[in-house]
């Protein structure tokens, strides 16, 4: 049984590789944005204030497009519909005031949820979605505004690859996951509706329909309704 040293210790290790990330991610967005047309003030308002990282690129990636301004909001809101659900799930690690709940509520991302979620002790897992959470909202914020300010200077992320830091994120997150079948047939089969779906609907939609692939895993043997 891991001890409280070696929980503390993966808890820290989780934090600064999403930190290493975000950092590089925050970046790729502020360039991103500039490039868009949002000066640096709105680029980094869209960071201290939305503070999702999916919903703001699919917000530039709209804008750069040529898109409307309502159809990029629309685009961000969809995709951060996900949060309702998320917010539910949560809600135990950020009880208190309304003040508290409110910055929790600020703080909650993909990230500080998925690893909060993994830790099996309630304590530690309330340390988990504090710290990460305000790992991320630092770091992305101070990358935001180093790739705002750079600008031009930096080029095309693209071409250094800082795009391919946000979605490589994302799956260093989901590795530790798949502990066991149920999980990874879920995460394969959302995978593929993903995949299969990002062709021919609007952005956003893929990733709501992935949270379908919980369905296979819930009827796969060791699910919850596959142990009936």
């Amino acid at each position: 049984m891991p001890t409280d040293e070696s929980v503390r210790q993966r808890a820290v290790r989780n934090a600064l590789t999403i930190a290493a990330y975000a950092a590089v991610s925050g970046v790729s967005f502020g360039v991103l944005a500039t490039s868009a047309g949002l000066s640096v003030l709105q680029t980094c308002a869209l960071s201290l204030l939305v503070f999702a990282g999916g919903a703001q690129f699919a917000v530039v990636g709209v804008l750069a497009g040529g898109g409307a301004t309502a159809a990029a909001i629309v685009s961000g809101l969809l995709l951060n519909s996900r949060y309702l659900a998320f917010g539910m799930v949560v809600a135990p690690f950020v009880r208190g005031s309304l003040a508290r709940r409110a910055l929790g509520a600020q703080l909650l991302t993909d990230e500080s949820a998925a690893l909060a979620l993994a830790e099996p002790d309630p304590a530690e897992a309330v340390r988990t979605y504090w710290v990460t959470g305000a790992v991320l909202y630092l770091v992305w914020n101070a990358g935001t505004l180093a790739g705002a300010l750079a600008g031009g200077a930096i080029g095309d992320p693209a071409t250094l690859g800082l795009d391919a830091a946000f979605p490589a994120g994302f799956l260093a997150l989901l590795v530790p996951l798949l502990r066991d079948r149920p999980r990874r047939v879920a995460a394969l089969a959302g995978a593929g509706l993903a995949l299969l779906l990002t062709p021919v609907t609007p952005p956003g939609v893929p990733i709501l329909a992935a949270a379908l692939g919980a369905l296979a895993g819930l009827r796969t043997p060791g699910g919850k309704d596959g142990e009936r």
